[in-house]
């Protein structure tokens, strides 16, 4: 059977990486801060509304929503940050990340469970699981349907 599956990998943090299953992924694209119309009363990790292909798609700072230091929009450096579109039984959800790193091939049989010791409380519930690279460093595997349905957001979309 095969296991191999595509993921699409980008930085998490300044030393962390994580994944996301294409399956689950609509599209990538580069947004630029001030595009995003933000929205009160919110969460501090959703930056907002952003209008895609003409309709309106919540944005989220996927790392402030793991319990990274947050996307400062006052920085130059994040003036221009990648959207990943991902993409569940219709619903759409936009996260903010700033770089993308690659497509890669990872096999879900090397994937291992989370084990709640070992994470940031707030990153566990968005894992899938992790796999171990060549280099021994830790791959985030997060897990696209939980981050859409999460209650945050939910009542909005």
């Amino acid at each position: 059977m095969e296991t191999q599956e595509k993921f699409l990998s980008f930085n998490l943090g300044v030393t962390d990486t994580a994944v996301i299953s294409l399956r689950h992924i609509a599209e990538v694209l580069q947004v630029s801060l001030p595009e995003i119309c933000g929205v009160p009363q919110m969460p501090s990790s959703v930056l907002g509304i952003y209008n895609w292909r003409g309709e309106m798609l919540w944005l989220v700072d996927l790392e402030a929503m793991l319990g990274y230091p947050p996307i400062s929009p006052g920085s130059n450096l994040v003036s221009k940050m990648m959207a990943i579109i991902l993409e569940n039984k219709g619903k759409y959800l936009g996260l903010l990340v700033r770089q993308i790193i690659d497509i890669e091939w990872l096999d879900a049989k090397e994937m291992k469970a989370t084990n709640t010791e070992l994470f940031y409380p707030k990153i566990s519930p968005f894992l899938e699981g992790y796999f171990i690279n060549d280099s021994e460093e830790i791959i985030f595997n997060l897990d696209a349907t939980t981050i859409i349905q999460s209650s945050a957001w939910g009542i909005h979309n």
